[in-house]
C-alpha cells in the first residue's frame, strides 16, 4: 500500500448525512456543523462557498467541491446574502432569524428538504459527521475547500447518489455509505492527479527516481525498523545524498517522515475497537505498546488510550 493507497483507503462512511437541498434565491446557509469533511455539488441551479481566508467558489451543475471542517463557512446564492438558516452539529437547523427548527417544518420527503417543493436552486450534500470515518493524514492533505469543475472531471457516480439518496428500501443506507466513499475516492484521486501544484510534498516527491522509492519502501512497509543508510543503499544513492534529496523534496527528514506516517496510520488502527494498543503497536512499526503510546502522546499531546475513547465518542 502506497500513501495515496492508505489515504484513499481510509473513508468509511458510517449513516452518513445525504441531503437533497432546495432552494429560491434569497438563501444562504450558514453551516458550523464541524463535520470532518462534506461533499457539495449543485443538481440544478448555482450555489456559491465562502469560507473565511478563501475567495468565494461558484458552483454549478457538473462541479463538485469537498470542504474540509471543522471551520464554518456558508452556502448561498450571492456571497453578499446574510444567512438564513444555520446547521449546528448534529445537523440541527434553525432559522437565522428567529432560531425556530427547521428540521420538520422544511422537511418535503426521503432525505429531501427546503422552504418549498420546487425552487431554483437543488443542492446536494454529504458529510462525513464521525472522526475516524475519515482519515486525519487525509485530512491534514487537502486544503480546506476543493473544488472540480465540470471541464475537470466526470463521473456516473454523482446522478446514481442523487438517484439513490431519495429512496428508502432494505440496505440503503450502507448502499449510500459505500456510494459515498467510491464518490469521494474518485474525486481524490482526479484531483491528486491533476492539481500537482496543490499536492503534499510527498506526493509531487513520487515522481523522483531516489526519493520516490524511498517513500514506496517506507508506505509499503512501515513495520520495518528502517534507517537512512537502509533507505540509502535501496535507492541506490549513499546516506548523506539521500537524507539531503529527501528532506528538500519532501519538506522533512526520511525517518521524521516515518514517524508521522506510522502514527497517522496508528490514529486509524485505533479506531477499530477490537485492536489492541499492542497489536496496532506492530503493526505500523513499534516494538510495543510503551514505545508507540510515548511517541503516539509526545506527537499528539494525548495518548492513544485517549485518542481511542474520542473517536469512539464523537
Amino acid at each position: 500500500m502506497d500513501m495515496l493507497d492508505g489515504l484513499l483507503d481510509g473513508p468509511r462512511a458510517r449513516s452518513a448525512f445525504l441531503l437533497r437541498s432546495i432552494m429560491n434565491p434569497p438563501w444562504s446557509i450558514r453551516i458550523e456543523d464541524e463535520s470532518p469533511l462534506t461533499i457539495v455539488t449543485p443538481i440544478n441551479g448555482w450555489a456559491w462557498i465562502i469560507k473565511p481566508q478563501s475567495e468565494p467558489v461558484r458552483l454549478v451543475p457538473g462541479d463538485l467541491a469537498v470542504v474540509t471542517g471543522p471551520k464554518h463557512y456558508t452556502i448561498a446564492d450571492e456571497p453578499g446574502t446574510e444567512p438564513t438558516v444555520i446547521v449546528y452539529p448534529g445537523q440541527r437547523c434553525t432559522s437565522a432569524a428567529d432560531g425556530r427548527s427547521l428540521v420538520d417544518e422544511w422537511s418535503l420527503g426521503i432525505r429531501t428538504w427546503g422552504e418549498q417543493a420546487e425552487g431554483a436552486t437543488v443542492l446536494f450534500t454529504a458529510s462525513y459527521e464521525r472522526a475516524g470515518e475519515v482519515s486525519r493524514s487525509l485530512l491534514a492533505a487537502l486544503p480546506s475547500l476543493l473544488v472540480l469543475t465540470r471541464q475537470e472531471w466526470d463521473s456516473p457516480l454523482v446522478p446514481l447518489l442523487v438517484q439513490e439518496v431519495g429512496q428508502d428500501g432494505p440496505g440503503q443506507r450502507a448502499m449510500l455509505d459505500r456510494l459515498l466513499d467510491s464518490l469521494l475516492i474518485a474525486v481524490l484521486r482526479t484531483w491528486f492527479a491533476g492539481q500537482r501544484d496543490q499536492a503534499p510534498a510527498w506526493y509531487r516527491a513520487q515522481g523522483d527516481p531516489v526519493v520516490g522509492r524511498a517513500l514506496r519502501l517506507l508506505q509499503h512497509a512501515p513495520d520495518h525498523p528502517w534507517t537512512v543508510a537502509d533507505l540509502g543503499r535501496e535507492t541506490g544513492v549513499s546516506r548523506a545524498v539521500l537524507a539531503r534529496r529527501f528532506t528538500e523534496l519532501v519538506g522533512e527528514p526520511p525517518m521524521a517522515y516515518l514517524t508521522g506516517w506510522r502514527l497517522a496510520l496508528a490514529a486509524d488502527l485505533l479506531c477499530q475497537p477490537d485492536l489492541t494498543l499492542e497489536a496496532v503497536a506492530r503493526k505500523v512499526g513499534y516494538a510495543s505498546a510503551f514505545a508507540l503510546s510515548s511517541a503516539f502522546k509526545r506527537e499528539r499531546g494525548i495518548s492513544p488510550q485517549q485518542h481511542r475513547k474520542l473517536a469512539a465518542s464523537a
